[in-house]
C-alpha cells in the first residue's frame, strides 16, 4: 500500500460513500448516507475515510461527542452497530492496524482525547471482517459494553420449542389476517402503545422519521401486521439486509400477547417472508451497556429457534504521546 491518509468526509462525497457500502464485505443499508443523515440535526457527523493513494479503502460511519471537557469520536451514535467497512479483500490485518494508527494520529491533530468504537456483529458481515478486532486487542482498547442478542441460523433453524408450538395452536383458532402494511401511523401507534404500557418509554423513530426511512428504503424496511376483525394486535418492523432479516421493532396488544399472535407472525416471517435470508436477528435483551441481562426476554426469543450473538463496544483511548492504551 502507499502512504494512507485519513480524510473526513463531506456532502459531496456521497455517491463515492454510498458505492463503497454497496461493495464492502461488511456493511448494511444502515451505513448509506440516506439513512445516517436522516437524523443529521442531532449528530455531529464526523465519519473518517481511510485512503490509498486517493482510493477510498475504508469508512468509518462517527459523529463528535463531548463529554465534560473531552472530544470523542464516536462510532455513529444514530447507528446499532458500525466499525470500519472494509473492501472485499483489503485492508487485511497489516493494513487495519495501520489505518488505526493513522485513525490515532488524526485525532491527535483534532484534539480527540478517544475513539468509542461499536464493531459490526459477525453475522451481518458477508465475508469474515474482523480485521478490527485484532487491531483494537493490539492497541489496548478496553470493552465498555457486550450486549447480546437472540438470532436464527436459518440454514439450520431448530425451530420453535414446545410452548411456542402450543403457542401457534393456541392462534389457530382465531380469525386473522397476517400481511405486509403500508400504515406507518397505525404501526407507530401500535408500537407506542406497546412500548409506554410495558417499558415507559416510546419509539427511537418518530412516526415520520419511520415513514421517511421506508421511502428513501422501502425494499430494506418492512412492517407486518397481524390484525383480527377489531383492527391490528401485533406487529413487527423488519430491517432487511439481505444477510440478515432483523425485527427492529416488536409490538403486540395484551389480546396479542394473551393469544399468541406473535407467534403467528414470527412463524410467517421465519419460515415465509425471509426463509432465504441467511439469519433472523431479534435484537438485544440487556440494559446498562450489557450488565443487565432480561432473561425472561432471552428466553422467549430463544425458544423461537435463536441463539446468542455479542454487540461490543470499545474504548480506544488516545494518548499525546503517539500510543493508545
Amino acid at each position: 500500500m502507499k502512504e494512507i491518509e485519513i480524510r473526513r468526509y463531506d456532502a459531496a462525497m456521497a455517491s463515492e460513500w454510498d458505492a463503497f457500502v454497496d461493495a464492502s464485505r461488511n456493511s448494511t443499508f444502515l451505513f448509506k448516507r440516506g439513512f445516517m443523515d436522516y437524523h443529521a440535526d442531532r449528530f455531529d457527523d464526523h465519519s473518517l475515510m481511510a485512503c490509498d493513494g486517493g482510493k477510498i479503502i475504508a469508512l468509518l460511519p462517527a459523529n463528535l461527542r463531548r463529554e465534560d471537557d473531552r472530544l470523542i469520536l464516536q462510532s455513529h451514535g444514530g447507528l446499532t452497530y458500525g466499525g470500519w467497512m472494509l473492501g472485499k479483500r483489503h485492508p487485511d490485518a497489516a493494513g487495519m492496524l495501520e489505518i488505526f494508527g493513522k485513525a490515532l494520529e488524526y485525532c491527535r491533530r483534532c484534539g480527540i482525547s478517544e475513539i468509542d468504537y461499536k464493531p459490526l456483529p459477525s453475522i451481518y458481515s458477508a465475508l469474515p471482517a474482523e480485521e478490527d478486532r485484532y487491531a483494537l486487542f493490539r492497541l489496548g482498547a478496553r470493552l465498555t459494553e457486550c450486549n447480546i442478542s437472540v438470532a436464527i441460523n436459518l440454514r439450520d433453524n431448530p425451530g420453535f420449542n414446545k410452548q411456542q408450538k402450543r403457542n401457534l395452536k393456541r392462534a389457530d383458532g382465531i380469525e386473522v389476517n397476517i400481511s405486509e402494511s403500508d400504515d406507518v401511523g397505525e404501526f407507530h401507534a401500535l408500537l407506542s402503545g406497546c412500548l409506554a404500557e410495558r417499558h415507559g418509554v416510546a419509539p427511537v423513530h418518530t412516526a415520520s422519521e419511520l415513514q421517511l426511512l421506508r421511502h428513501r428504503f422501502p425494499r430494506q424496511i418492512r412492517i407486518f401486521v397481524a390484525r383480527t376483525p377489531e383492527g391490528a394486535q401485533a406487529g413487527v418492523c423488519m430491517f432487511d439486509t439481505g444477510r440478515v432479516a432483523h425485527a427492529q421493532y416488536i409490538c403486540s396488544t395484551p389480546y396479542g400477547r394473551d393469544h399468541g399472535l406473535l407467534t403467528r407472525l414470527f412463524f410467517h416471517l421465519i419460515e415465509s417472508e425471509f426463509a432465504d435470508r441467511e439469519y433472523f436477528d431479534f435484537g438485544i435483551c440487556n440494559e446498562r451497556h450489557g450488565l443487565w441481562l432480561n432473561e425472561g426476554l432471552y428466553r422467549q426469543k430463544s425458544s423461537l429457534g435463536g441463539s446468542g450473538v455479542v454487540y461490543e463496544r470499545y474504548s480506544l483511548r488516545v494518548t499525546p504521546g503517539g500510543d493508545a492504551v
